[in-house]
């Protein structure tokens, strides 16, 4: 059973609602090996400029670019705010709401820096949402893009820890109230003594009860992912210029896209609308050699490829969110010449810890465990199946599953392995390869979409009196979100009301988890206790 190091936080919540030390999975960390005392903030940005990166790019976004040393000047200015203008102490929970730019990885590492205890949010989230995860993590502060407030303040009216709403300008400019509070503000910034083991971040996850879980990560873990699998695996040196589509609110995106190139001294260009098109443009502007997005975007990229697209640059392609068919592994060879690494992470698990290798990429094949991680196929009973049977997949690493306060850690730790809910089989080489989803998440894009959200959003419509969601399989984005609807009296089925439907879903939770089939029916299938049999409706 581990033990924690020592604590920085004042304020003792993160480290009160960690998961009793029975129900940790077990963690690998040789290999890894921190001092007791660490800032993921300042390893990132301070330490970067002590080792010679200052005037190196560090990020690029909204029509200019940031060095280093300016990164670190502006992070360590808006951290003396957060500390003197708004009273955040080390464990407070602070929410930031923004796209992905460099202000929303600059307050990141700000607050990182002041002690808080992270929760990004992405900006299609609406005020239900946004609430659920301001009452679960008892936020007291929040930073907020200036174009996206009405969502968050609504979320706050409705809260009993939230307190301090402040504003920041996601453009250039820099003129919001964060801003202007930072710009008198010295450029050095004595960071918050926070512990290797103090959480840092609280990743949100939304689990088929569609009830949000919050998985915990420690400042040592940021680091462990870079220390990992960005450096085995990518071989990320100071020369890399990262791009890609995930949301830095997700673990994938906030690691790949952040973490990853600060680590090393790279430089990442953040996109606010980051379509296929762009992205395609993007990597021949800035000649990035390393992008991240799901399978279904390297599908519409390889349409919006012209036949004089230059991709030369890219040495590459990082896919995951959901497994990569084959076809689109196979076509990207053909068309660069180079493989798609595809590989799996999870929330819970921080980021990828399976994944192919430059020199061992295979279409339709997940991989092998990244350094530090072992995995396994097992049944219900834990026990191992034998190579090319199907069951859970069950892993050991540096990183693990914590939840905050959450009584589902019992079913996703079992026997100190990780069960991420996960379907595969191994081949006779040891290679991984995915079957399912275990559960009934619909996988869309990239985006995990639990149901029950979306029915919740559906039956709050006057013309809707029951309803199911499924996820109905697409070629081109994995699953789309499928309604079965039994509709008021009254109400024609018809496609005025497909629209209808289709547009409140939109407005009450994030536009991502519309159906975007409905299907009008007379009565849903259910067992004799009244329970809905979603299978038969798959089927």
């Amino acid at each position: 059973m581990q033990r924690l190091g020592p604590t920085g936080h004042l304020d003792s919540f993160a480290r009160d609602s960690l998961p009793p030390p029975q129900l940790w999975p077990q963690l690998d960390l040789s290999g890894f090996d921190y001092p007791d005392w660490l800032n993921a903030g300042v390893e990132l940005t301070d330490h970067m400029v002590e080792r010679g990166f200052g005037d190196r790019t560090a990020l690029v976004g909204n029509g200019r670019a940031r060095t280093y040393k300016e990164l670190t000047d502006w992070t360590n200015r808006l951290a003396h705010a957060l500390v003197s203008d708004y009273g955040v102490k080390p464990g407070n929970r602070v929410l930031i709401r923004s796209a992905n730019n460099p202000a929303m990885v600059a307050c990141w590492l700000a607050a990182t820096k002041a002690g808080a205890v992270v929760v990004n949010t992405m900006p299609m989230l609406r005020t239900k949402e946004l609430g659920q995860i301001i009452d679960k993590a008892q936020v007291s502060h929040a930073l907020c893009d200036t174009r996206l407030m009405d969502e968050l303040v609504a979320a706050a009216k409705g809260s009993q820890t939230l307190e301090t709403v402040v504003g920041f300008d996601g453009t250039a400019n820099h003129d919001a109230e964060l801003d202007r509070a930072a710009l008198t503000k010295p450029v050095k910034f004595d960071a918050a003594r926070t512990g290797r083991d103090d959480v840092a971040l609280l990743g949100f996850t939304s689990g088929s009860t569609g009830v949000p879980k919050a998985t915990m990560h420690f400042h040592r873990d940021l680091l462990i992912i870079a220390d990992g699998y960005a450096k085995e695996v990518l071989g990320v040196t100071p020369e890399d210029v990262f791009m890609g589509s995930p949301p830095l609110a997700f673990t994938f995106g906030l690691g790949g896209l952040a973490v990853f190139p600060l680590r090393f001294g790279a430089s990442a260009v953040l996109l606010e609308n980051a379509s296929p098109p762009n992205m395609v443009e993007i990597i021949q502007k800035h000649r990035a050699t390393i992008c991240l997005t799901t399978p279904t975007a390297y599908r519409v990229m390889l349409r919006a490829m012209d036949e004089g697209a230059d991709l030369s640059s890219l040495r590459a392609a990082v896919s995951a969110g959901e497994t990569l068919p084959a076809p689109v592994w196979q076509e990207w060879h053909d068309k660069t010449g180079k493989p798609i690494l595809d590989g799996i992470g999870a929330t819970e698990m921080l980021h990828i810890f399976i994944t192919n290798r430059f020199d061992d990429s295979h279409p339709g094949c997940t991989g092998r465990p990244v350094g530090g991680y072992r995995a396994k196929i097992v049944d219900e009973q834990g026990r191992e199946l034998p190579q090319g049977e199907l069951g859970r997949l069950a892993v050991i690493g540096p990183t693990g599953c914590r939840y905050l306060d959450d009584a589902r850690q019992a079913d996703y730790v079992r026997d100190g392995w990780n069960l991420t809910g996960d379907t595969f089989w191994q081949d006779e080489d040891g290679r991984f390869h995915f079957a399912a989803r275990s559960d009934d998440i619909i996988l869309s894009s990239g985006y995990n979409i639990a149901g029950p959200d979306v029915e919740a959003a559906l039956l709050a419509h006057p013309d809707v009196l029951e309803c199911a969601v499924v996820g109905l399989p697409d070629p081109e984005r994995g699953e789309i979100v499928q309604a079965h609807v039994v509709l008021a009296e009254g109400v024609a089925p018809d496609q005025g009301t497909v629209e209808r439907l289709q547009r409140h879903v939109k407005d009450v939770i994030a536009p991502y988890k519309y159906p975007r089939s409905v299907v009008f029916r007379s009565a849903l299938p259910k067992t004799e206790s009244g329970k809905i049999q979603r299978f038969r409706l798959k089927q």
